[in-house]
Protein backbone atom coordinates (compact mmCIF):
# COMPACT_ATOMS: atom_id res chain seq x y z
CA UNK A 1 0.00 0.00 0.00
CA UNK A 2 2.41 2.24 0.70
CA UNK A 3 4.54 1.69 -2.70
CA UNK A 4 1.12 2.41 -4.43
CA UNK A 5 0.57 6.03 -2.36
CA UNK A 6 4.31 6.52 -3.46
CA UNK A 7 3.48 6.04 -7.27
CA UNK A 8 0.49 7.74 -7.11
CA UNK A 9 2.24 10.65 -4.98
CA UNK A 10 5.10 10.89 -7.54
CA UNK A 11 3.09 10.61 -10.60
CA UNK A 12 0.92 13.83 -9.54
CA UNK A 13 4.28 15.89 -8.38
CA UNK A 14 5.72 15.04 -11.98
CA UNK A 15 2.30 16.47 -13.83
CA UNK A 16 1.93 18.89 -11.76
CA UNK A 17 5.40 20.11 -12.24
CA UNK A 18 5.33 19.79 -15.79
CA UNK A 19 2.12 21.57 -16.46
CA UNK A 20 3.14 23.86 -14.48
CA UNK A 21 6.66 24.70 -16.70
CA UNK A 22 4.48 24.28 -19.64
CA UNK A 23 1.92 27.07 -18.46
CA UNK A 24 4.70 29.51 -17.41
CA UNK A 25 6.50 28.93 -21.17
CA UNK A 26 3.10 29.62 -22.60
CA UNK A 27 2.01 32.48 -20.76
CA UNK A 28 6.07 33.92 -20.99
CA UNK A 29 5.90 33.49 -24.46
CA UNK A 30 2.30 35.48 -24.52
CA UNK A 31 3.55 38.15 -22.35
CA UNK A 32 6.64 38.58 -24.09
CA UNK A 33 4.51 39.06 -27.16
CA UNK A 34 3.86 42.91 -28.45
CA UNK A 35 0.11 42.50 -28.96
CA UNK A 36 -1.57 45.65 -29.01
CA UNK A 37 -4.53 44.73 -27.39
CA UNK A 38 -7.05 46.44 -24.94
CA UNK A 39 -7.19 45.67 -20.95
CA UNK A 40 -10.87 43.93 -21.63
CA UNK A 41 -8.82 41.65 -24.55
CA UNK A 42 -7.01 40.91 -22.09
CA UNK A 43 -9.96 39.73 -19.56
CA UNK A 44 -11.15 38.09 -22.17
CA UNK A 45 -8.31 35.83 -23.17
CA UNK A 46 -7.74 35.32 -19.48
CA UNK A 47 -11.51 34.44 -18.55
CA UNK A 48 -10.79 31.82 -21.78
CA UNK A 49 -7.16 30.37 -20.77
CA UNK A 50 -9.02 29.52 -17.25
CA UNK A 51 -11.75 27.95 -18.28
CA UNK A 52 -10.37 25.64 -20.74
CA UNK A 53 -7.90 24.74 -18.24
CA UNK A 54 -10.69 23.69 -16.09
CA UNK A 55 -12.10 21.37 -18.83
CA UNK A 56 -8.73 20.41 -19.52
CA UNK A 57 -7.52 19.24 -15.97
CA UNK A 58 -11.27 17.84 -15.51
CA UNK A 59 -10.89 15.35 -18.89
CA UNK A 60 -7.30 14.68 -17.61
CA UNK A 61 -8.41 13.51 -14.35
CA UNK A 62 -10.94 11.09 -15.89
CA UNK A 63 -9.00 9.57 -17.94
CA UNK A 64 -6.40 9.09 -15.43
CA UNK A 65 -8.31 8.01 -13.00
CA UNK A 66 -9.42 5.29 -15.78
CA UNK A 67 -5.72 4.21 -16.60
CA UNK A 68 -4.88 3.89 -13.33
CA UNK A 69 -7.74 1.72 -12.15
CA UNK A 70 -6.98 -1.71 -12.82
CA UNK A 71 -3.29 -0.99 -11.04
CA UNK A 72 -5.70 0.49 -7.62
CA UNK A 73 -7.66 -2.06 -7.92
CA UNK A 74 -4.87 -4.96 -7.05
CA UNK A 75 -3.44 -3.03 -4.63
CA UNK A 76 -6.67 -2.24 -2.60
CA UNK A 77 -8.59 -5.52 -3.14
CA UNK A 78 -7.39 -8.97 -2.51
CA UNK A 79 -5.17 -10.24 -5.70
CA UNK A 80 -7.49 -13.40 -7.33
CA UNK A 81 -5.50 -15.02 -9.20
CA UNK A 82 -1.61 -14.80 -10.91
CA UNK A 83 -3.21 -14.25 -14.36
CA UNK A 84 -4.70 -10.90 -12.66
CA UNK A 85 -1.58 -9.79 -11.12
CA UNK A 86 0.25 -10.81 -15.27
CA UNK A 87 -2.34 -8.40 -16.19
CA UNK A 88 -1.97 -5.59 -14.15
CA UNK A 89 2.17 -5.96 -14.40
CA UNK A 90 1.65 -5.53 -18.26
CA UNK A 91 -0.80 -2.66 -17.53
CA UNK A 92 1.86 -0.98 -15.49
CA UNK A 93 4.30 -1.23 -18.41
CA UNK A 94 1.78 0.18 -21.36
CA UNK A 95 1.62 3.00 -18.56
CA UNK A 96 4.26 5.26 -20.02
CA UNK A 97 2.38 5.30 -23.39
CA UNK A 98 -0.91 5.80 -21.63
CA UNK A 99 0.57 8.35 -20.28
CA UNK A 100 1.23 10.06 -23.68
CA UNK A 101 -2.12 9.92 -24.52
CA UNK A 102 -3.26 11.12 -21.27
CA UNK A 103 -1.34 14.49 -21.63
CA UNK A 104 -2.03 15.12 -25.54
CA UNK A 105 -5.92 13.78 -25.59
CA UNK A 106 -6.95 16.18 -22.89
CA UNK A 107 -4.47 18.98 -23.82
CA UNK A 108 -6.07 19.08 -27.53
CA UNK A 109 -9.74 18.32 -26.49
CA UNK A 110 -9.55 20.08 -23.41
CA UNK A 111 -7.61 23.48 -23.74
CA UNK A 112 -6.65 23.50 -27.66
CA UNK A 113 -10.01 23.21 -28.97
CA UNK A 114 -12.06 24.81 -26.59
CA UNK A 115 -9.57 27.80 -26.39
CA UNK A 116 -9.72 27.97 -30.02
CA UNK A 117 -13.05 27.56 -30.35
CA UNK A 118 -14.34 30.46 -27.66
CA UNK A 119 -11.39 32.67 -28.83
CA UNK A 120 -12.86 32.73 -32.79
CA UNK A 121 -16.87 32.97 -31.10
CA UNK A 122 -15.74 35.94 -29.22
CA UNK A 123 -13.96 37.60 -32.13
CA UNK A 124 -17.04 36.57 -34.32
CA UNK A 125 -19.30 38.73 -31.89
CA UNK A 126 -16.55 41.94 -31.37
CA UNK A 127 -16.17 41.03 -27.79
CA UNK A 128 -12.56 40.16 -29.34
CA UNK A 129 -10.55 42.72 -31.58
CA UNK A 130 -7.53 40.43 -31.85
CA UNK A 131 -6.56 38.88 -35.30
CA UNK A 132 -7.26 35.04 -35.74
CA UNK A 133 -4.37 34.23 -37.40
CA UNK A 134 -2.90 35.11 -33.63
CA UNK A 135 -5.20 32.31 -32.72
CA UNK A 136 -3.94 30.01 -34.68
CA UNK A 137 -0.42 30.37 -33.94
CA UNK A 138 -1.71 30.28 -30.44
CA UNK A 139 -2.75 26.77 -30.36
CA UNK A 140 0.01 25.86 -32.37
CA UNK A 141 2.02 26.53 -29.47
CA UNK A 142 -0.31 24.77 -27.60
CA UNK A 143 0.12 22.10 -29.25
CA UNK A 144 4.03 21.93 -29.46
CA UNK A 145 4.21 22.63 -25.47
CA UNK A 146 1.91 19.70 -24.88
CA UNK A 147 3.76 17.77 -26.86
CA UNK A 148 7.45 18.64 -24.99
CA UNK A 149 5.39 18.14 -21.92
CA UNK A 150 4.67 14.14 -22.80
CA UNK A 151 7.73 13.50 -23.73
CA UNK A 152 9.15 14.37 -20.24
CA UNK A 153 6.19 12.50 -18.25
CA UNK A 154 6.71 9.55 -20.74
CA UNK A 155 10.39 9.33 -18.88
CA UNK A 156 9.24 10.29 -15.72
CA UNK A 157 6.40 7.56 -15.75
CA UNK A 158 9.32 4.97 -17.20
CA UNK A 159 11.12 5.49 -14.17
CA UNK A 160 8.03 5.74 -11.86
CA UNK A 161 6.28 2.55 -12.30
CA UNK A 162 9.80 0.54 -11.67
CA UNK A 163 8.73 0.32 -7.28
CA UNK A 164 5.49 -0.70 -8.73
CA UNK A 165 6.93 -3.64 -10.91
CA UNK A 166 9.27 -4.70 -8.40
CA UNK A 167 6.06 -5.37 -6.06
CA UNK A 168 3.93 -6.88 -7.82
CA UNK A 169 6.85 -9.44 -8.68
CA UNK A 170 7.20 -9.66 -5.09
CA UNK A 171 4.11 -11.07 -4.92
CA UNK A 172 3.35 -13.23 -7.38
CA UNK A 173 6.65 -15.32 -6.12
CA UNK A 174 5.01 -14.45 -2.69
CA UNK A 175 1.65 -16.19 -3.09
CA UNK A 176 1.93 -18.37 -6.39
CA UNK A 177 5.36 -19.05 -6.97
CA UNK A 178 5.97 -17.60 -10.05
CA UNK A 179 7.85 -14.63 -11.65
CA UNK A 180 6.23 -12.36 -13.98
CA UNK A 181 7.41 -11.04 -17.02
CA UNK A 182 6.64 -9.66 -20.65
CA UNK A 183 8.67 -12.86 -22.22
CA UNK A 184 10.07 -10.66 -24.34
CA UNK A 185 6.98 -8.66 -25.52
CA UNK A 186 7.92 -5.31 -26.80
CA UNK A 187 5.32 -2.38 -25.86
CA UNK A 188 7.25 0.57 -27.28
CA UNK A 189 10.68 -0.41 -29.08
CA UNK A 190 13.56 1.76 -28.65
CA UNK A 191 13.90 3.01 -31.98
CA UNK A 192 10.64 4.77 -31.35
CA UNK A 193 11.71 6.09 -28.38
CA UNK A 194 14.70 7.63 -30.13
CA UNK A 195 12.86 8.84 -33.07
CA UNK A 196 10.09 10.48 -31.51
CA UNK A 197 12.79 11.53 -28.67
CA UNK A 198 15.44 12.89 -31.19
CA UNK A 199 12.63 14.54 -33.52
CA UNK A 200 11.04 16.29 -31.25
CA UNK A 201 13.88 17.90 -29.27
CA UNK A 202 15.58 19.00 -32.81
CA UNK A 203 12.38 20.04 -34.08
CA UNK A 204 10.63 21.95 -30.96
CA UNK A 205 13.16 24.67 -30.63
CA UNK A 206 12.62 25.40 -33.85
CA UNK A 207 9.26 25.01 -34.27
CA UNK A 208 9.10 27.15 -31.18
CA UNK A 209 11.17 30.25 -32.30
CA UNK A 210 9.60 29.85 -35.55
CA UNK A 211 5.78 30.74 -33.70
CA UNK A 212 7.20 32.73 -31.70
CA UNK A 213 8.41 34.72 -34.44
CA UNK A 214 5.57 35.12 -36.22
CA UNK A 215 4.13 37.41 -33.01
CA UNK A 216 7.73 39.48 -33.49
CA UNK A 217 7.18 40.33 -37.31
CA UNK A 218 5.17 43.24 -36.68
CA UNK A 219 7.32 44.62 -34.05
CA UNK A 220 10.89 44.18 -35.09
CA UNK A 221 11.37 47.80 -35.60
CA UNK A 222 11.26 48.20 -31.31
CA UNK A 223 15.17 47.80 -31.85
CA UNK A 224 18.34 45.23 -31.61
CA UNK A 225 18.08 44.59 -27.98
CA UNK A 226 14.30 43.86 -27.55
CA UNK A 227 14.87 41.67 -30.52
CA UNK A 228 17.86 39.77 -28.55
CA UNK A 229 16.73 39.70 -26.17
CA UNK A 230 13.23 38.21 -26.58
CA UNK A 231 15.47 35.97 -28.70
CA UNK A 232 17.57 35.01 -25.65
CA UNK A 233 14.38 33.83 -23.90
CA UNK A 234 12.99 31.87 -26.55
CA UNK A 235 16.97 29.81 -26.90
CA UNK A 236 16.85 29.19 -22.97
CA UNK A 237 13.23 27.41 -22.95
CA UNK A 238 14.37 25.23 -25.85
CA UNK A 239 17.79 24.84 -24.27
CA UNK A 240 16.18 23.78 -21.13
CA UNK A 241 13.73 20.99 -22.70
CA UNK A 242 16.84 19.36 -24.34
CA UNK A 243 18.87 18.92 -21.68
CA UNK A 244 15.65 17.84 -20.08
CA UNK A 245 14.69 15.14 -22.35
CA UNK A 246 18.60 14.10 -23.24
CA UNK A 247 18.90 13.43 -19.71
CA UNK A 248 15.39 11.51 -19.26
CA UNK A 249 16.31 9.79 -22.50
CA UNK A 250 19.50 8.50 -21.44
CA UNK A 251 18.53 7.70 -18.08
CA UNK A 252 15.95 5.55 -19.74
CA UNK A 253 18.60 3.53 -22.21
CA UNK A 254 20.85 3.09 -19.45
CA UNK A 255 19.10 1.43 -16.21
CA UNK A 256 18.49 -1.69 -18.15
CA UNK A 257 22.04 -1.83 -19.22
CA UNK A 258 23.02 -0.92 -15.76
CA UNK A 259 20.64 -3.88 -14.07
CA UNK A 260 21.83 -6.18 -16.72
CA UNK A 261 25.48 -5.28 -15.90
CA UNK A 262 25.03 -5.88 -12.24
CA UNK A 263 23.12 -9.16 -12.97
CA UNK A 264 25.94 -10.38 -15.27
CA UNK A 265 28.69 -9.23 -12.86
CA UNK A 266 26.95 -11.39 -9.75
CA UNK A 267 27.36 -14.93 -12.43
CA UNK A 268 30.79 -13.77 -13.04
CA UNK A 269 31.47 -14.22 -9.29
CA UNK A 270 29.52 -17.51 -9.28
CA UNK A 271 26.18 -15.86 -7.85
CA UNK A 272 23.39 -17.68 -9.85
CA UNK A 273 20.49 -17.21 -7.88
CA UNK A 274 19.26 -13.77 -8.69
CA UNK A 275 17.44 -13.18 -11.96
CA UNK A 276 17.40 -9.93 -13.56
CA UNK A 277 13.78 -8.17 -12.92
CA UNK A 278 11.94 -7.72 -16.14
CA UNK A 279 11.27 -4.01 -15.58
CA UNK A 280 11.85 -2.45 -19.24
CA UNK A 281 9.29 -2.45 -22.19
CA UNK A 282 10.96 -2.25 -24.71
CA UNK A 283 13.77 -4.72 -26.61
CA UNK A 284 15.26 -5.04 -23.26
CA UNK A 285 12.54 -6.79 -22.13
CA UNK A 286 13.95 -9.54 -24.59
CA UNK A 287 17.31 -9.26 -23.24
CA UNK A 288 16.28 -9.90 -19.67
CA UNK A 289 13.94 -12.68 -20.85
CA UNK A 290 16.92 -14.20 -22.67
CA UNK A 291 19.46 -13.54 -19.44
CA UNK A 292 16.70 -14.99 -17.33
CA UNK A 293 16.76 -18.22 -19.72
CA UNK A 294 20.56 -18.90 -19.71
CA UNK A 295 20.33 -17.97 -15.90
CA UNK A 296 17.62 -20.57 -15.56
CA UNK A 297 19.90 -23.10 -17.47
CA UNK A 298 22.93 -22.35 -15.15
CA UNK A 299 20.64 -23.01 -12.15
CA UNK A 300 19.47 -26.81 -13.56
CA UNK A 301 22.93 -27.49 -14.40
CA UNK A 302 24.17 -26.24 -10.51
CA UNK A 303 21.33 -28.19 -8.73
CA UNK A 304 22.49 -31.38 -10.93
CA UNK A 305 26.16 -30.68 -10.15
CA UNK A 306 25.32 -30.25 -6.16
CA UNK A 307 22.77 -33.37 -6.48
CA UNK A 308 25.92 -35.58 -7.60
CA UNK A 309 28.41 -33.75 -5.25
CA UNK A 310 25.99 -34.97 -2.60
CA UNK A 311 25.71 -38.46 -3.90
CA UNK A 312 29.29 -38.39 -3.97
CA UNK A 313 29.57 -37.49 -0.59
CA UNK A 314 27.09 -39.61 0.98
CA UNK A 315 28.28 -42.80 -0.80
CA UNK A 316 31.70 -42.57 0.13
CA UNK A 317 30.23 -41.94 4.04
CA UNK A 318 28.60 -44.69 3.98
CA UNK A 319 31.76 -46.86 2.02
CA UNK A 320 33.31 -45.76 5.06
CA UNK A 321 30.79 -47.22 7.55
CA UNK A 322 29.86 -50.26 5.67
CA UNK A 323 33.63 -51.44 6.66
CA UNK A 324 31.92 -52.17 10.15
CA UNK A 325 28.70 -53.02 10.59
CA UNK A 326 28.61 -51.48 14.32
CA UNK A 327 28.95 -48.12 12.94
CA UNK A 328 26.71 -47.84 10.03
CA UNK A 329 24.99 -44.91 9.26
CA UNK A 330 27.39 -43.48 12.22
CA UNK A 331 28.57 -40.87 9.19
CA UNK A 332 25.00 -40.04 8.60
CA UNK A 333 23.63 -39.48 11.60
CA UNK A 334 26.80 -37.02 12.79
CA UNK A 335 25.54 -34.90 9.68
CA UNK A 336 22.37 -34.42 10.66
CA UNK A 337 23.18 -33.71 14.49
CA UNK A 338 26.13 -30.93 13.34
CA UNK A 339 23.63 -29.87 10.61
CA UNK A 340 21.15 -29.21 13.50
CA UNK A 341 23.64 -27.51 15.62
CA UNK A 342 24.55 -25.56 12.62
CA UNK A 343 20.82 -24.49 12.60
CA UNK A 344 20.17 -23.52 15.95
CA UNK A 345 23.71 -21.58 15.82
CA UNK A 346 22.05 -19.76 12.83
CA UNK A 347 24.39 -20.35 10.26
CA UNK A 348 23.93 -19.13 7.09
CA UNK A 349 22.79 -21.81 4.47
CA UNK A 350 25.68 -22.00 2.52
CA UNK A 351 28.15 -22.32 5.72
CA UNK A 352 25.39 -25.91 6.86
CA UNK A 353 25.32 -27.39 3.80
CA UNK A 354 29.54 -26.95 3.94
CA UNK A 355 29.24 -27.95 7.71
CA UNK A 356 26.78 -31.58 6.63
CA UNK A 357 29.50 -32.19 4.20
CA UNK A 358 32.66 -31.95 6.52
CA UNK A 359 30.71 -34.20 8.78
CA UNK A 360 29.14 -36.90 6.66
CA UNK A 361 33.49 -37.05 5.70
CA UNK A 362 35.01 -36.79 9.22
CA UNK A 363 35.94 -40.12 9.09
CA UNK A 364 37.05 -40.93 6.10
CA UNK A 365 40.70 -41.07 7.10
CA UNK A 366 39.92 -44.11 8.65
CA UNK A 367 39.84 -45.67 5.53
CA UNK A 368 43.78 -45.41 5.70
CA UNK A 369 43.83 -47.84 9.03
CA UNK A 370 44.15 -51.41 8.62
CA UNK A 371 40.94 -53.61 9.48
CA UNK A 372 42.86 -55.47 12.60
CA UNK A 373 43.15 -52.33 14.06
CA UNK A 374 39.50 -50.78 13.04
CA UNK A 375 37.61 -53.57 13.74
CA UNK A 376 39.28 -54.62 16.81
CA UNK A 377 36.68 -56.09 19.91
CA UNK A 378 39.41 -55.82 22.32
CA UNK A 379 40.99 -53.05 24.38
CA UNK A 380 43.96 -51.30 21.73
CA UNK A 381 47.47 -51.36 22.23
CA UNK A 382 49.18 -48.09 23.15
CA UNK A 383 50.61 -48.73 19.31
CA UNK A 384 47.34 -49.51 17.79
CA UNK A 385 45.44 -46.66 19.74
CA UNK A 386 47.92 -43.95 18.24
CA UNK A 387 47.20 -45.57 14.57
CA UNK A 388 43.18 -44.90 15.27
CA UNK A 389 44.74 -41.27 16.52
CA UNK A 390 46.04 -40.60 12.86
CA UNK A 391 42.36 -40.96 11.10
CA UNK A 392 42.27 -37.38 11.10
CA UNK A 393 45.15 -36.26 9.76
CA UNK A 394 44.79 -39.19 7.01
CA UNK A 395 41.31 -38.18 6.21
CA UNK A 396 42.73 -34.50 5.64
CA UNK A 397 45.34 -36.05 3.21
CA UNK A 398 42.95 -37.84 1.04
CA UNK A 399 40.56 -35.13 0.20
CA UNK A 400 43.39 -32.87 -0.35
CA UNK A 401 44.07 -35.28 -2.98
CA UNK A 402 40.61 -34.49 -4.62
CA UNK A 403 40.25 -31.63 -7.39
CA UNK A 404 39.63 -28.82 -7.39
CA UNK A 405 41.70 -28.45 -4.22
CA UNK A 406 39.50 -25.03 -3.80
CA UNK A 407 36.36 -27.07 -3.70
CA UNK A 408 37.25 -29.38 -1.07
CA UNK A 409 39.12 -26.37 1.16
CA UNK A 410 35.88 -25.72 3.42
CA UNK A 411 35.77 -29.37 4.41
CA UNK A 412 39.52 -29.85 5.40
CA UNK A 413 39.41 -28.24 9.03
CA UNK A 414 36.43 -30.16 10.00
CA UNK A 415 37.62 -33.26 9.32
CA UNK A 416 40.82 -32.74 10.62
CA UNK A 417 40.02 -31.37 14.40
CA UNK A 418 36.81 -32.75 14.74
CA UNK A 419 38.73 -34.99 17.78
CA UNK A 420 40.11 -31.95 19.61
CA UNK A 421 38.96 -31.25 22.65
CA UNK A 422 37.92 -27.58 23.79
CA UNK A 423 40.56 -28.09 26.90
CA UNK A 424 43.38 -28.65 24.42
CA UNK A 425 43.79 -32.18 25.46
CA UNK A 426 42.65 -33.57 22.02
CA UNK A 427 44.64 -34.71 19.12
CA UNK A 428 46.24 -34.34 16.59
CA UNK A 429 47.07 -30.98 16.78
CA UNK A 430 46.38 -30.35 20.63
CA UNK A 431 44.27 -26.96 19.62
CA UNK A 432 42.05 -25.37 22.73
CA UNK A 433 39.14 -23.07 22.48
CA UNK A 434 38.47 -21.03 19.71
CA UNK A 435 41.76 -22.25 18.06
CA UNK A 436 39.32 -25.15 16.77
CA UNK A 437 38.10 -24.20 14.08
CA UNK A 438 34.13 -24.00 14.09
CA UNK A 439 33.11 -27.39 12.14
CA UNK A 440 35.95 -29.26 14.40
CA UNK A 441 33.91 -28.37 17.06
CA UNK A 442 30.50 -28.96 15.90
CA UNK A 443 31.48 -31.91 14.90
CA UNK A 444 33.18 -33.10 17.69
CA UNK A 445 30.11 -32.65 19.89
CA UNK A 446 27.72 -34.48 17.53
CA UNK A 447 30.28 -37.36 16.63
CA UNK A 448 30.35 -37.64 20.78
CA UNK A 449 26.81 -37.86 20.92
CA UNK A 450 25.93 -40.36 18.30
CA UNK A 451 29.23 -42.71 19.48
CA UNK A 452 27.47 -42.37 23.21
CA UNK A 453 24.19 -43.63 21.62
CA UNK A 454 24.87 -45.67 19.20
CA UNK A 455 25.52 -49.75 20.13
CA UNK A 456 29.25 -51.22 20.06
CA UNK A 457 30.10 -54.81 20.75
CA UNK A 458 31.63 -54.31 23.61
CA UNK A 459 28.89 -52.09 24.82
CA UNK A 460 25.22 -51.02 24.72
CA UNK A 461 24.66 -47.79 23.56
CA UNK A 462 23.64 -45.11 26.49
CA UNK A 463 20.32 -44.00 26.93
CA UNK A 464 19.88 -40.57 25.34
CA UNK A 465 19.10 -38.84 28.57
CA UNK A 466 22.38 -39.94 30.06
CA UNK A 467 24.47 -38.67 26.98
CA UNK A 468 23.04 -35.57 27.57
CA UNK A 469 23.81 -35.40 30.85
CA UNK A 470 27.52 -36.53 30.22
CA UNK A 471 27.43 -33.34 27.36
CA UNK A 472 26.99 -30.95 29.84
CA UNK A 473 29.11 -31.83 32.20
CA UNK A 474 31.71 -31.58 29.04
CA UNK A 475 30.55 -28.00 28.62
CA UNK A 476 34.00 -26.20 28.31
CA UNK A 477 36.41 -29.31 28.70
CA UNK A 478 35.83 -31.61 26.30
CA UNK A 479 33.36 -29.77 24.17
CA UNK A 480 32.75 -26.12 22.78
CA UNK A 481 30.62 -24.94 25.65
CA UNK A 482 28.20 -23.35 23.03
CA UNK A 483 27.67 -26.14 20.74
CA UNK A 484 27.33 -28.68 23.43
CA UNK A 485 24.84 -26.38 25.04
CA UNK A 486 22.60 -25.57 21.98
CA UNK A 487 22.56 -29.67 21.49
CA UNK A 488 21.67 -30.53 25.23
CA UNK A 489 18.89 -27.61 25.43
CA UNK A 490 17.05 -28.75 22.08
CA UNK A 491 16.87 -32.66 23.13
CA UNK A 492 15.90 -31.85 26.56
CA UNK A 493 13.10 -29.14 25.06
CA UNK A 494 12.14 -32.09 22.57
CA UNK A 495 11.74 -34.32 25.68
CA UNK A 496 9.71 -31.45 27.80
CA UNK A 497 7.52 -31.49 24.79
CA UNK A 498 6.46 -34.56 24.78
CA UNK A 499 6.36 -35.64 28.70
CA UNK A 500 3.74 -32.62 28.63
CA UNK A 501 1.63 -33.67 25.60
Amino acid sequence: MTVYRTFISRLLLNYAAGLLLAIIAVASLIAAAPLNISPSDYAWLNRILVLSLCCMLGLEWMVFTRQIKPIRSVFMEEVGSYQTLQNVYIRTHRLPSLAVKRILGPHLFGLVVPGAALSLGLIRTGHLSISPYYVLLAALSGILVSSMHALVEYYLTSYAIRPVLQELISWSRRMFGKDLSLHGRVIVPVSRKLIWSFSLMSMAPLLLYSLSMQFRIEDLDHGAYAYWQWAGYILAVSILFAVIGSRLLAREIMLPIQHLYERMSEVKTGSIRTAASDMFSDEFSRLITGFNHMLSGLQTQAARNSQLVDSYFATLAAALDARDPYTAGHSLRVAEYAVKIGELAQLPEERIDELRKSALLHDIGKIGIRDAVLLKEGRLTDEEWQQVKQHPVLGEAILKQVEPADAMAPYLPGVRSHHERYDGRGYPDGLDGEEIPLFGRIIAVADAFDAMTSDRPYRKGLARDRAIDILERGRGTQWDPYFAGLLVQHFRSETQKKESS
